[in-house]
């Protein structure tokens, strides 16, 4: 099996740069379908128009209908099919990236990312990600490839709820374990080969940028403004670990993930969140070095990322739930397999059991007198 590493197109990241979209757009098209939140395009149609205009663009929004489910990707592609576009444009979170890609993939058409939070790492990657209509979730779509760009507006981001930001750090805090994980065991990535020196030197930076910059870039958001270290990980949250986790493949952090979804009392937290759990929850299960999983417990603690079940929503623990979420986790059609060793569903109920006491007690550590 080859060693590939798979990237958008283009990557574009600054200030402002949203009213260039249209600019942007004219090398793969003339009249853009733009899927988006209501709520989103509020905050992002005057700049857009403000290019389309000066272009002659044809603008199309269409309201995404809030889950990425087959039946709402069935739904886009009639319409934009009767649109007479030629270019998908999904401007948002991780779901409507997800759906986006999905529909420009049915749809033969080439797709256009703007992410307008630092929420998830899916902007860059050749995949989507698929609920059902409820939220939980159902499957991968492996897509033959990535973007054709990822436009990301700094001005933008740094707007957004802080939150977001975090979960986003959340995502990208399993890039380099679950890498260095898929290396180990010699498992294969998203897109059909192994990783290469490259992709394993941004997963580590992807770390090495949330430790250093991430509470600084999590001030400069709640201040409202756009700093370097907030760039950074702007960065990070979306190309670093885009890439990183794409090109060296995931592991445990995002199977626990989906089998945390099937709890209805976690469908209120992001998936960065859950995903940085699955990330504690993985160490565990390595018993990886103490100085290791302090670091990831502290910067968890420092952003507020939950490291309990009870940040998680969960205030009660349900040994069949529980059980429920390892099985699912440790599914054949999950990558849990991708751990270098064999993780049981008894194993990992008693890893996210053991998580989650290790979370309370460094939370007493830190909030005792000294």
């Amino acid at each position: 099996m080859a060693n590939v590493i798979g990237s958008p197109e283009r990557y574009v990241q600054g200030r402002e740069v949203l009213k260039d979209l249209c600019k942007h757009v004219q090398s793969m098209g003339n009249a853009p379908f733009i899927l988006v939140s209501q709520s989103g395009k509020g905050r992002v149609e005057a700049p857009i128009s403000e290019g389309a205009k000066e272009l002659g663009t044809k603008l199309v929004y269409e309201i995404f209908g809030g889950e990425s489910s087959r039946n709402e990707i069935n739904r886009l592609q009639k319409a934009y099919e009767a649109s007479g576009c030629d270019v998908v444009v999904g401007i948002g979170g991780g779901k409507i990236h997800d759906t986006a890609k999905a529909l420009a993939y049915y749809a033969k058409a080439p797709v256009v990312i703007v992410p307008t939070i630092a929420g998830t790492d899916a902007p860059c990657s050749a995949l989507s990600v698929l609920y059902t209509d409820d939220g939980v979730f159902e499957d991968y779509l492996f897509l033959p490839r990535n973007p054709n760009m990822v436009l990301v507006d700094t001005e933008i981001i740094s707007k957004a709820p802080a939150r977001l930001l975090v979960a986003g750090m959340g995502d990208a805090l399993a890039t380099y374990f679950e890498a260095r994980a898929c290396q180990q065991s010699d498992s294969g990535n998203f897109i059909g080969g192994k990783y290469t020196v490259t992709s394993m030197a941004l997963a580590k930076l992807c770390y090495d940028t949330l430790i250093a910059d991430g509470v600084k870039a999590l001030t400069a958001v709640e201040a409202g403004v756009c700093t370097k270290a907030l760039e950074n990980i702007i960065e990070a949250n979306t190309y670093l670990s885009g890439i990183g986790f794409e090109s060296c493949g995931i592991a445990a952090a995002h199977a626990i993930h989906n089998g945390l979804t099937a709890i209805e009392e976690t469908h209120d937290c992001y998936h960065g969140e859950k995903v940085a759990f699955g990330t504690l929850t993985q160490l565990v299960l390595e018993n990886a070095p103490k100085e290791e999983l302090e670091e990831v417990l502290h910067f968890c603690m420092d952003v507020g990322l939950p490291t309990t079940l009870k940040g998680l929503g969960i205030h009660e623990i349900n040994k069949e739930e529980l059980m429920q979420v390892a099985e699912i986790a440790c599914g054949p059609n999950d990558t849990m397999g991708n751990m270098p060793f064999t993780v049981t569903p008894q194993m990992l109920y008693d890893a996210i059991l053991a998580t989650d006491a290790l979370g309370k007690r460094y939370q007493a550590k830190t909030s005792s007198p000294a």
